[in-house]
């Protein structure tokens, strides 16, 4: 991999290679634009394939935070940061110490909080190193909640735009991924009378869905041609692409994964199909919404609530955008967020 050829053409600011042997630390932190403020995003801890996979996840990952803030009308830029390695290693505190290191050398250019394989607990520990951190026990915390509180906004002003009505009530809805964001998705749906299937890689997690909230479990490979209203993708990225999209029988795709679409033109697609997307840095923000409120901005909870539920208003004018243009809806969405950029930049 080239690597100034591939930051150059994300955009970046800045990429930190981050190494400590002694604490069996490998990571990357990644600042897409501080155009906004410092850049926030959290920090994901997977077990890569290839350190040019890490990299690329880091890349995308963090230009996708600084679309998300900027549309979510949050004054902070964009970053990402991502351990490389086993995210079930038991001995924790040493590796995100030496990653809250890495952090602070950074001078504020950078906050991070929870993401993929990481726990308010885990944030505790690089609370020791540096005070950029955001979703701490007792503060924002869990932000998984908040951000399925916000995904399932986004569904009902999707439900809006396409049906005529917000109600979720006897919709069908193919959840794949019940993680923490995708389970506390499942419960708000079932709160709100939709039917639910829900698929994941972990076999109990479904379990625990089907058990609680009376869905119907799929195997992996069957969640996209299920039949459903509406498709949640809520685990990993890259998921909507040539093979995908042309299985899908929802008339609707409103997820909680980042980087959904393996490339834009997939946008594209789905808009061919007459498949209305909620483009996910749009529906998704409602975790770095209520941690930045909360932790940087000092609002109180009952404020930051607000501001995820209007994600609603957000996707509403990201569809109607797209309609009158004729346009994708991911493509509106980066419409909004480069608009926005270039004002703070002065252009």
């Amino acid at each position: 991999m080239k690597i100034f050829e591939k930051i150059a053409e994300f955009g970046h600011e800045q990429v930190v290679l981050c190494h400590d042997p002694s604490a069996g630390y490998r990571g990357i932190i990644a600042i897409h634009s501080t155009a906004l403020g410092p850049a926030v995003g959290g920090t994901r801890f997977w077990n890569y394939s290839s350190d040019s996979d890490a990299l690329t996840d880091a890349l995308r990952l963090s230009r996708g935070m600084t679309y998300k803030n900027a549309v979510a009308r949050l004054n902070v830029g964009g970053g990402k940061a991502v351990i490389i390695g086993d995210n079930r290693r038991a001995d924790r505190e040493p590796l995100f110490r030496a990653h809250g290191r890495f952090i602070e050398s950074l001078g504020g250019r950078f906050a991070t909080g929870e993401d993929v394989g990481t726990s308010p607990a885990d944030m505790e520990f690089i609370l020791k190193e540096t005070q950029h951190v955001a979703g701490l026990q007792g503060k924002s915390g869990d932000p998984s909640p908040h951000t399925a509180r916000g995904v399932f906004r986004a569904m009902q002003a999707a439900a809006k735009f396409q049906w005529g009505s917000e109600s979720l009530r006897g919709k069908t809805v193919a959840i794949q991924g019940c993680g923490h964001v995708g389970y506390c998705l499942a419960k708000e749906l079932h709160h709100a009378g939709a039917k639910l299937i829900a698929t994941d890689m972990d076999r109990g997690r479904v379990d625990r869905v089907v058990r609680e909230f009376d869905a119907t479990p799929a195997a992996p490979e069957k969640i996209y041609s299920a039949a459903a209203d509406i498709f949640a993708p809520c685990a990993l990225g890259g998921i909507l692409n040539d093979q995908t999209i042309s299985l899908l029988t929802a008339k609707l795709v409103v997820g909680a994964a980042n980087n959904q679409l393996l490339a834009p033109e997939h946008g594209d697609l789905l808009q061919q199909r007459g498949i209305l997307y909620a483009p996910d840095y749009a529906a998704n923000a409602g975790g770095v919404i209520h941690g930045t409120s909360i932790e940087m901005l000092g609002w109180d909870a009952s404020q930051a609530a607000k501001k995820v539920d209007a994600i609603y208003d957000t996707l509403l004018k990201i569809f109607e955008i797209a309609s009158r243009e004729k346009i994708a809806t991911s493509r509106a969405a980066d419409r909004l967020a480069e608009e926005k950029l270039a004002k703070a930049a002065g252009r």
